[in-house]
């Protein structure tokens, strides 16, 4: 057929339009005529006798003929294939690939990079919602860029203006910014990570003490949990702390301990609330113990042990208290204080860094090793409550 195709005749094209009786043919080509940049309709007869019709657009890239899909008919009309055969005309003529896929922006990889790690999340809603609601919130200048056109420069201008004043959420940023940077770059979308170790290297360098969250000696922690006892925090709150300090655990994990995961001395946390995924069983000290019956005495909840006055689970408020109190450390360094009195008193390094649950040795090790060493961590943990409450 000669000149261009037209809306009419590529509708009506039937098999016998097609072929014209000949049943030998299985496939016949029809061109859009001489200002069609290379638009074809291919029709192909099936196996089984049907009709189907694809749009094919036929391109010189890199001095090489090539056939590139334009899609089919009638989900590609006729119209549509041919504005698409014009935009890969164009994108040839200035250089580029039209079968290369397009350069996503900052925002979009962010979603990729978020729809690729969620099924490996314990919470992926949750972790999800956090990662975007940082990156909109600190780093908005990138979400509408390219990610190929992103400079360090771009980068630092988001994280500089809370690298000292929030040096915690800062560096959570950053890290996720580099994990998106690093996944354009598996895609070939970029060849360097902005957000990576020149970032650092320009960066200030007293940002509070590196990340770490901030903790006392050991000797200074007796006093702060007395001072945490008699303040006028929440009763739940100053509970909650001190059941922090003497069981060195996160505090997501002590903020959300229930009711039902306690059993005599012993408080089983869901691996759903543990960092590593796994359930972690807490040896509970008399001392400890004594925290959670005074609970019990003012308990308004029926689930959670440490309720926050609005009856649910305490998220900074802790962190609060301990600094309207001036205490120089966050709920978290207890765990540090901790660790640097096993260290400095003699207790087993395996034992300590399990009683943080923390894994110790390499995999083989960890194949053979089973056992969690309750006992011991047990024995440990009545020696760390006298040291903070000799009295109990």
């Amino acid at each position: 057929m000669p000149g261009a195709l037209t809306a009419t005749f590529v509708k009506n094209l039937t098999e016998a339009d097609a072929f014209g009786g000949d049943t030998s043919r299985r496939s016949r080509v029809y061109g859009d005529g001489p200002g069609g940049y290379g638009l074809t309709l291919r029709v192909h007869r099936t196996t089984d006798g049907r009709i189907t019709k694809r749009w094919i657009q036929r391109l010189r890239i890199d001095h090489r003929l090539t056939n590139v899909a334009l899609g089919s008919y009638p989900v590609v009309t006729l119209r549509e294939a041919r504005d698409r055969a014009f935009a890969n005309r164009r994108a040839v003529e200035f250089g580029t690939d039209p079968r290369t896929p397009p350069v996503p922006t900052f925002a979009e990889a962010t979603e990729a990079k978020i729809a690729a790690d969620s099924p490996q999340w314990r919470n992926p809603d949750k972790t999800a919602a956090v990662w975007r609601a940082a990156v909109h919130t600190y780093a908005a200048n990138l979400l509408p860029m390219r990610v190929d056109k992103i400079t360090t420069r771009d980068v630092s201008q988001a994280i500089e203006p809370i690298w000292l004043a929030k040096h915690n959420t800062a560096s959570k940023l950053r890290r996720r910014l580099s994990q998106t940077f690093r996944w354009c770059m598996v895609q070939g979308y970029r060849l360097d990570d902005p957000a990576g170790d020149a970032l650092l290297d320009g960066l200030p360098k007293n940002a509070g003490n590196g990340g770490h969250m901030r903790s006392l000696p050991p000797a200074e922690l007796p006093a702060a949990l007395d001072v945490i006892a008699v303040c006028d925090a929440h009763p739940t709150a100053r509970l909650a702390l001190t059941f922090l300090a003497l069981t060195a655990t996160r505090s997501q994990e002590t903020c959300g301990a229930r009711w039902d995961e306690i059993d005599g001395d012993t408080w089983t946390i869901p691996g759903d609330r543990t960092k590593t995924g796994r359930p972690f069983r807490v040896p509970l000290s008399p001392a400890a113990l004594a925290v959670v019956d005074d609970a019990k005495a003012i308990s308004t909840h029926p689930e959670l042990v440490f309720p926050s006055p609005q009856r649910k689970v305490y998220a900074n408020q802790l962190n609060r208290v301990c600094k309207r109190l001036g205490l120089n450390m966050s709920p978290h360094g207890f765990r540090s204080s901790f660790r640097v009195w096993a260290a400095e008193t003699g207790e087993d390094y395996e034992v300590s860094e399990m009683v943080l649950s923390h894994r110790v040795g390499n995999s083989t090790v960890n194949a053979y090793q089973r056992s969690d060493l309750f006992k011991r961590r047990h024995e440990v943990m009545d020696r760390w409550s006298q040291y903070l409450i000799p009295s109990k």
